[in-house]
Protein backbone atom coordinates (compact mmCIF):
# COMPACT_ATOMS: atom_id res chain seq x y z
CA UNK A 1 0.00 0.00 0.00
CA UNK A 2 1.26 3.85 -0.76
CA UNK A 3 2.16 6.36 1.21
CA UNK A 4 -1.24 7.98 0.56
CA UNK A 5 -3.19 5.24 0.75
CA UNK A 6 -2.10 4.39 4.19
CA UNK A 7 -2.98 8.01 5.29
CA UNK A 8 -6.44 7.82 3.84
CA UNK A 9 -6.77 4.64 5.84
CA UNK A 10 -5.22 6.14 9.16
CA UNK A 11 -7.73 8.69 8.38
CA UNK A 12 -10.99 6.60 8.17
CA UNK A 13 -9.72 4.00 10.86
CA UNK A 14 -9.31 7.36 13.25
CA UNK A 15 -12.48 8.78 12.53
CA UNK A 16 -14.56 5.82 12.29
CA UNK A 17 -16.72 5.42 15.16
CA UNK A 18 -17.43 9.16 14.52
CA UNK A 19 -18.41 8.81 11.13
CA UNK A 20 -20.53 6.05 11.43
CA UNK A 21 -22.14 7.99 14.53
CA UNK A 22 -22.64 11.07 12.67
CA UNK A 23 -23.70 9.51 8.98
CA UNK A 24 -23.96 6.14 8.61
CA UNK A 25 -22.95 3.14 7.01
CA UNK A 26 -22.61 5.11 3.64
CA UNK A 27 -19.58 7.68 3.97
CA UNK A 28 -20.35 9.77 0.89
CA UNK A 29 -23.01 12.60 0.51
CA UNK A 30 -26.79 12.70 0.25
CA UNK A 31 -28.99 13.80 -2.86
CA UNK A 32 -31.93 16.00 -1.97
CA UNK A 33 -34.39 15.94 -4.74
CA UNK A 34 -37.40 16.72 -3.18
CA UNK A 35 -35.71 18.53 -0.20
CA UNK A 36 -38.27 16.90 2.14
CA UNK A 37 -36.12 13.56 2.27
CA UNK A 38 -34.28 12.20 5.25
CA UNK A 39 -30.55 12.31 5.35
CA UNK A 40 -30.67 8.75 5.74
CA UNK A 41 -32.90 8.16 2.28
CA UNK A 42 -30.91 10.85 0.46
CA UNK A 43 -27.82 9.31 0.50
CA UNK A 44 -29.55 6.10 -0.46
CA UNK A 45 -31.14 8.37 -3.66
CA UNK A 46 -26.89 9.32 -4.30
CA UNK A 47 -26.77 5.48 -5.04
CA UNK A 48 -29.71 5.40 -7.02
CA UNK A 49 -29.05 8.14 -9.21
CA UNK A 50 -25.67 6.74 -9.73
CA UNK A 51 -26.52 3.30 -10.71
CA UNK A 52 -30.19 4.36 -13.03
CA UNK A 53 -27.47 6.85 -14.92
CA UNK A 54 -26.00 3.49 -15.68
CA UNK A 55 -28.81 1.83 -16.45
CA UNK A 56 -27.88 -1.50 -14.14
CA UNK A 57 -29.61 -4.63 -14.63
CA UNK A 58 -30.15 -7.63 -12.70
CA UNK A 59 -26.75 -9.77 -12.62
CA UNK A 60 -24.61 -7.09 -13.70
CA UNK A 61 -20.93 -7.66 -11.98
CA UNK A 62 -20.38 -4.41 -10.96
CA UNK A 63 -17.33 -3.24 -9.20
CA UNK A 64 -17.40 -0.65 -6.17
CA UNK A 65 -13.97 1.08 -5.86
CA UNK A 66 -13.98 3.10 -2.45
CA UNK A 67 -16.70 0.99 -0.78
CA UNK A 68 -16.27 2.33 2.75
CA UNK A 69 -18.90 0.48 4.93
CA UNK A 70 -20.21 -1.38 2.17
CA UNK A 71 -23.16 0.22 2.16
CA UNK A 72 -23.41 0.91 -1.61
CA UNK A 73 -22.85 -2.41 -2.40
CA UNK A 74 -24.98 -4.13 0.00
CA UNK A 75 -28.08 -1.41 -1.83
CA UNK A 76 -26.72 -2.27 -5.52
CA UNK A 77 -27.35 -6.37 -4.72
CA UNK A 78 -30.63 -5.60 -2.98
CA UNK A 79 -32.35 -2.82 -4.86
CA UNK A 80 -31.29 -3.82 -8.51
CA UNK A 81 -29.86 -7.99 -8.16
CA UNK A 82 -26.57 -6.84 -9.24
CA UNK A 83 -23.76 -9.25 -8.17
CA UNK A 84 -20.97 -6.31 -6.48
CA UNK A 85 -17.43 -6.47 -5.10
CA UNK A 86 -15.98 -3.33 -3.42
CA UNK A 87 -12.42 -2.71 -2.22
CA UNK A 88 -11.66 -0.15 1.01
CA UNK A 89 -7.94 0.50 2.08
CA UNK A 90 -9.23 1.12 5.49
CA UNK A 91 -9.63 -1.40 7.56
CA UNK A 92 -11.85 -0.35 10.22
CA UNK A 93 -14.41 0.03 7.30
CA UNK A 94 -13.82 -3.69 6.45
CA UNK A 95 -13.67 -4.88 9.63
CA UNK A 96 -17.69 -3.76 9.70
CA UNK A 97 -18.70 -4.58 5.94
CA UNK A 98 -17.27 -8.32 7.33
CA UNK A 99 -19.67 -8.08 10.63
CA UNK A 100 -22.53 -7.01 8.19
CA UNK A 101 -21.98 -10.13 6.45
CA UNK A 102 -21.15 -11.28 2.72
CA UNK A 103 -22.96 -13.14 0.09
CA UNK A 104 -22.18 -14.70 -3.18
CA UNK A 105 -23.83 -11.27 -4.64
CA UNK A 106 -22.35 -8.64 -2.36
CA UNK A 107 -18.84 -8.31 -0.95
CA UNK A 108 -16.05 -6.02 0.20
CA UNK A 109 -12.26 -6.68 -0.03
CA UNK A 110 -9.76 -4.88 1.77
CA UNK A 111 -7.32 -3.75 -0.59
CA UNK A 112 -5.53 -0.32 -2.47
CA UNK A 113 -7.50 -0.24 -5.51
CA UNK A 114 -4.12 0.81 -7.80
CA UNK A 115 -3.06 -2.48 -6.48
CA UNK A 116 -6.47 -4.41 -7.05
CA UNK A 117 -5.28 -7.92 -8.61
CA UNK A 118 -9.04 -8.02 -10.20
CA UNK A 119 -9.35 -9.75 -13.68
CA UNK A 120 -9.36 -7.87 -16.73
CA UNK A 121 -12.74 -7.09 -18.84
CA UNK A 122 -14.63 -9.15 -15.77
CA UNK A 123 -17.19 -6.35 -14.90
CA UNK A 124 -20.36 -4.84 -16.55
CA UNK A 125 -20.03 -1.77 -14.39
CA UNK A 126 -17.72 0.38 -12.29
CA UNK A 127 -18.65 3.12 -9.31
CA UNK A 128 -16.55 5.13 -7.66
CA UNK A 129 -18.74 7.49 -5.12
CA UNK A 130 -15.74 10.23 -3.35
CA UNK A 131 -12.93 8.16 -3.76
CA UNK A 132 -10.80 8.63 -6.37
CA UNK A 133 -10.41 12.13 -5.04
CA UNK A 134 -7.87 9.80 -2.59
CA UNK A 135 -6.03 8.32 -5.28
CA UNK A 136 -2.45 9.15 -5.16
CA UNK A 137 -2.02 7.95 -8.95
CA UNK A 138 -5.76 9.45 -10.61
CA UNK A 139 -4.68 7.99 -13.90
CA UNK A 140 -3.84 4.54 -12.92
CA UNK A 141 -6.78 4.86 -11.15
CA UNK A 142 -8.68 5.03 -14.07
CA UNK A 143 -6.83 3.12 -16.30
CA UNK A 144 -8.27 0.29 -13.75
CA UNK A 145 -11.13 0.87 -14.33
CA UNK A 146 -11.00 0.58 -17.86
CA UNK A 147 -9.21 -2.65 -17.41
CA UNK A 148 -11.67 -4.44 -15.16
CA UNK A 149 -14.30 -3.60 -17.80
CA UNK A 150 -15.53 -5.27 -20.58
CA UNK A 151 -15.63 -3.18 -23.92
CA UNK A 152 -18.78 -0.96 -23.70
CA UNK A 153 -19.12 -1.59 -20.14
CA UNK A 154 -20.13 1.65 -17.75
CA UNK A 155 -18.80 3.88 -15.12
CA UNK A 156 -20.31 6.21 -13.12
CA UNK A 157 -17.66 8.58 -10.90
CA UNK A 158 -19.04 11.06 -8.26
CA UNK A 159 -16.15 13.67 -7.41
CA UNK A 160 -15.67 16.44 -5.80
CA UNK A 161 -14.40 19.15 -8.15
CA UNK A 162 -12.57 22.71 -7.90
CA UNK A 163 -14.60 25.28 -9.79
CA UNK A 164 -13.23 25.85 -13.46
CA UNK A 165 -11.86 29.28 -11.85
CA UNK A 166 -10.88 29.66 -8.14
CA UNK A 167 -9.47 33.10 -6.59
CA UNK A 168 -6.25 32.39 -4.81
CA UNK A 169 -8.16 33.25 -1.16
CA UNK A 170 -10.02 30.39 -2.18
CA UNK A 171 -7.78 28.37 -3.00
CA UNK A 172 -5.34 29.23 0.28
CA UNK A 173 -8.45 29.50 2.97
CA UNK A 174 -10.58 26.63 1.46
CA UNK A 175 -9.51 23.89 -1.67
CA UNK A 176 -5.99 23.99 -0.18
CA UNK A 177 -7.04 22.77 3.93
CA UNK A 178 -10.18 21.08 2.89
CA UNK A 179 -7.59 18.33 0.50
CA UNK A 180 -5.01 18.48 3.68
CA UNK A 181 -7.67 17.70 5.96
CA UNK A 182 -9.78 15.30 4.37
CA UNK A 183 -6.84 13.45 2.95
CA UNK A 184 -7.74 14.34 -0.59
CA UNK A 185 -4.96 14.02 -3.08
CA UNK A 186 -6.26 16.85 -5.35
CA UNK A 187 -8.85 18.27 -6.88
CA UNK A 188 -9.48 18.31 -10.41
CA UNK A 189 -11.91 20.85 -12.32
CA UNK A 190 -14.76 19.45 -15.03
CA UNK A 191 -12.40 19.78 -18.18
CA UNK A 192 -9.01 17.49 -16.44
CA UNK A 193 -11.54 14.92 -15.34
CA UNK A 194 -13.22 14.60 -18.50
CA UNK A 195 -9.68 15.14 -20.09
CA UNK A 196 -8.11 12.10 -17.57
CA UNK A 197 -11.24 9.88 -18.55
CA UNK A 198 -10.58 10.13 -22.77
CA UNK A 199 -6.93 9.50 -21.59
CA UNK A 200 -8.00 6.16 -19.72
CA UNK A 201 -9.81 4.66 -22.85
CA UNK A 202 -13.63 6.13 -21.94
CA UNK A 203 -16.17 7.64 -24.39
CA UNK A 204 -19.58 9.25 -24.21
CA UNK A 205 -18.32 11.28 -21.09
CA UNK A 206 -21.00 13.22 -19.78
CA UNK A 207 -20.91 15.50 -16.63
CA UNK A 208 -24.02 16.59 -14.52
CA UNK A 209 -23.19 19.25 -11.70
CA UNK A 210 -25.18 17.87 -8.53
CA UNK A 211 -23.57 20.43 -6.36
CA UNK A 212 -27.12 22.46 -5.31
CA UNK A 213 -28.68 19.07 -4.36
CA UNK A 214 -25.63 17.86 -2.16
CA UNK A 215 -24.21 20.40 -0.09
CA UNK A 216 -27.18 20.02 2.47
CA UNK A 217 -24.96 17.38 3.66
CA UNK A 218 -22.73 19.48 5.81
CA UNK A 219 -25.45 21.55 7.02
CA UNK A 220 -26.78 18.35 8.56
CA UNK A 221 -23.37 17.32 9.67
CA UNK A 222 -22.61 20.05 11.15
CA UNK A 223 -25.88 20.47 12.91
CA UNK A 224 -25.35 16.35 14.09
CA UNK A 225 -21.74 17.12 15.43
CA UNK A 226 -22.88 19.99 17.15
CA UNK A 227 -25.83 18.08 19.22
CA UNK A 228 -23.00 15.27 19.91
CA UNK A 229 -20.33 17.40 21.29
CA UNK A 230 -22.85 18.59 23.89
CA UNK A 231 -24.34 15.13 24.88
CA UNK A 232 -21.58 12.49 24.25
CA UNK A 233 -18.07 13.44 26.32
CA UNK A 234 -16.25 10.83 23.34
CA UNK A 235 -16.30 14.09 20.82
CA UNK A 236 -14.42 16.43 23.55
CA UNK A 237 -11.91 13.91 24.63
CA UNK A 238 -10.97 13.72 20.80
CA UNK A 239 -11.01 17.07 20.20
CA UNK A 240 -8.57 17.99 22.71
CA UNK A 241 -6.72 14.98 23.31
CA UNK A 242 -3.04 14.56 22.22
CA UNK A 243 -1.87 12.47 18.96
CA UNK A 244 -5.14 12.46 17.27
CA UNK A 245 -3.92 13.54 13.65
CA UNK A 246 -7.06 13.37 11.88
CA UNK A 247 -9.42 16.28 14.23
CA UNK A 248 -8.16 18.85 11.89
CA UNK A 249 -10.93 17.20 9.59
CA UNK A 250 -13.56 18.82 12.19
CA UNK A 251 -12.37 21.99 10.81
CA UNK A 252 -12.56 20.78 7.20
CA UNK A 253 -16.61 20.17 7.62
CA UNK A 254 -17.00 24.56 7.81
CA UNK A 255 -14.56 24.91 5.00
CA UNK A 256 -16.48 22.69 2.54
CA UNK A 257 -19.72 24.26 3.38
CA UNK A 258 -17.95 27.65 2.82
CA UNK A 259 -16.92 25.99 -0.20
CA UNK A 260 -19.94 25.05 -1.94
CA UNK A 261 -22.00 28.41 -0.69
CA UNK A 262 -18.73 30.42 -2.73
CA UNK A 263 -18.27 28.24 -6.06
CA UNK A 264 -15.06 27.39 -4.97
CA UNK A 265 -16.16 23.79 -5.09
CA UNK A 266 -17.93 21.81 -6.84
CA UNK A 267 -19.75 18.06 -7.12
CA UNK A 268 -20.78 16.12 -9.48
CA UNK A 269 -21.33 12.90 -11.48
CA UNK A 270 -19.46 11.37 -14.25
CA UNK A 271 -20.51 8.78 -16.63
CA UNK A 272 -19.19 7.21 -19.71
CA UNK A 273 -18.16 4.07 -21.08
CA UNK A 274 -15.35 1.61 -21.98
CA UNK A 275 -14.38 2.32 -25.82
CA UNK A 276 -14.89 -0.68 -28.10
CA UNK A 277 -18.82 -0.48 -28.70
CA UNK A 278 -19.99 1.54 -31.39
CA UNK A 279 -22.91 3.90 -30.32
CA UNK A 280 -24.07 6.88 -32.52
CA UNK A 281 -22.91 10.21 -31.03
CA UNK A 282 -23.98 12.07 -28.16
CA UNK A 283 -24.25 16.18 -28.67
CA UNK A 284 -23.66 16.57 -25.18
CA UNK A 285 -20.84 14.65 -24.61
CA UNK A 286 -18.03 16.37 -22.81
Amino acid sequence: MSGIAAAVARHYDELDPFYRDLWGEHVHHGLWQTGYESAERAVEQLIDHVADALALRPGDEVVDVGAGYGGTVRHLAARYGARVIGLTVSAAQHAYASRRGESRDARVDLGDWLANGLPAASADAVIAIESTEHMADLPLALAEMRRVLRPGGRIGVCVWLAADAVASWHRRVLLDPIAREGRLVTLTTVDRSAALLRRAGFEAIRFEDLTASVRRTWTVCLRRLARRAATDPRYLRYAFGRGNGERVFVGAMLRILTAYATGAMRYGLFTARAAGAPQAADSQEL
